[in-house]
C-alpha cells in the first residue's frame, strides 16, 4: 500500500546541478525513478544543492536510490567526476493527514520563494508549483517538444517511457505528465484557495489545523523539512517568504557558468572543475572574488564560491 512521504536529498558542501541542463536532467531522473517503481509524483522542487519530493510510494527508499543513481551517473560523465552526489542518508519523513499533506505541498512548491530566487512560487522554474490549474490561471501555453527520435539523447540507455510523457525542446519531460495534478487539486479544491496558499506568509494558522488531526507526522514547519538547517538560516528562509529578493545576489547558476564556460576555457582549456587540483580551484576562488564582483555589480558570499568551485 503506497504511503505519502517527503524525501529531501542533500548536498550542503557541493552543488549537484551546475546548469540548467543539469536540473532537467535530474528531473528525468525523477520522473524515471517513479515510473519504475510505480510510485505517484505530487510535487517536487530542485535547486542546485538539494531536491525535494513528495511522492506516494511503497519504497521511498527506492526511489530516492533510482534517482541518485541516475543522476550521479549523468553528472559524472558530464564533468569528469568520481563518486555519489549528496549526502549519505537522504531525510525521509512519512506524511499522514490531510493538513499535514497540504503543509509538505505548500513547502514543496514553493522553493523557488523560500530560497529568495523568485519574489513569487510561480517565478521559478525548476518546481511543480506552476503545474497545477494550468487552465484556470490560463498557464497553459502550446509547448515546443523535442523529436521522438531525438529523445534517447536526455534518457539513460535502453529507457522506454510511456508514449504520453511528453519532452521539451530542452530535453526535460513535461512536469503535468508525470505529476498526479488532479490529486493535487482536490487537496486544494479550487485554484482560489491554491493561489491563498501559495502567497499566504507564515504558517501559524496551518500549525493550529495540524495540531487538530490525528497524526503520526511531526508538525509540518520550515525546520521539519529542512533538517540540517541553523536557526538563523531558517529566519532567512521565513523572510524570504514575504518575497524579499535580491537581483545583486548571483545565483549558483549564474556563478557555475562564469566558472565552467569562461574562467575554465581561459585559464585551465580543455578540463573540467573537477580535473582541477585543490590549488588551482583556491587560485580560482581568489580570482572570482577580487576581481570579477565588482565589475559585474553582482555580490557572492565565501560559502556559495565554496560550494560551486568544489572547495
Amino acid at each position: 500500500m503506497r504511503k505519502t512521504y517527503h524525501i529531501c536529498l542533500s548536498s550542503h558542501n557541493e552543488v549537484m546541478f551546475r546548469s540548467e541542463a543539469d536540473l532537467c536532467r535530474g528531473f528525468n531522473a525523477l520522473a524515471l525513478a517513479i515510473l519504475e517503481t510505480d510510485s505517484r509524483l505530487l510535487a517536487e522542487g530542485f535547486l542546485t544543492t538539494h531536491f525535494h519530493q513528495l511522492v506516494q510510494t511503497d519504497c521511498p527508499d527506492e526511489v530516492i536510490r533510482r534517482t541518485r543513481y541516475a543522476h550521479a551517473r549523468f553528472f559524472n560523465t558530464k564533468y569528469k567526476r568520481r563518486g555519489s552526489l549528496g549526502e549519505r542518508r537522504p531525510f525521509s519523513l512519512e506524511v499522514e493527514g490531510f493538513h499535514h499533506t497540504v503543509a509538505a505541498l505548500n513547502y514543496v512548491n514553493r522553493q523557488g520563494l523560500h530560497h529568495g530566487l523568485s519574489q513569487t512560487p510561480f517565478g521559478y522554474r525548476h518546481c511543480s508549483a506552476g503545474v497545477f490549474f494550468q487552465q484556470d490561471f490560463g498557464h497553459r501555453q502550446p509547448v515546443a517538444l523535442m523529436p521522438a527520435d531525438q529523445r534517447y539523447k536526455y534518457l539513460p540507455k535502453g529507457i522506454n517511457i510511456p508514449t504520453e510523457y511528453r519532452m521539451d525542446t530542452s530535453g526535460q519531460l513535461l512536469r503535468e505528465d508525470v505529476i498526479d495534478t488532479a490529486q493535487v487539486e482536490s487537496f486544494y479544491a479550487t485554484p482560489r484557495n491554491y493561489l491563498y496558499q501559495m502567497n499566504k506568509i507564515g504558517d501559524e494558522m496551518s500549525v493550529k489545523e495540524q495540531q487538530q488531526e490525528e497524526s503520526t507526522t511531526p508538525i509540518i514547519t520550515m525546520a521539519v523539512m529542512e533538517p540540517g538547517y541553523s536557526p538563523e538560516e531558517i529566519g532567512r528562509l521565513l523572510q524570504n517568504e514575504k518575497g524579499r529578493y535580491d537581483p545583486q545576489m548571483i545565483t549558483d547558476l549564474e556563478l557555475c557558468a562564469v566558472i565552467d564556460d569562461a574562467c575554465l576555457p581561459k585559464y585551465f582549456k580543455g578540463v573540467t572543475l573537477y580535473e582541477l587540483s585543490r590549488q588551482q580551484r583556491i587560485w580560482l576562488c581568489n580570482l572570482l572574488w577580487k576581481n570579477l564582483w565588482p565589475r559585474r555589480r553582482k555580490r557572492t558570499t565565501e560559502a556559495q564560491l565554496k560550494r560551486c568551485l568544489w572547495l
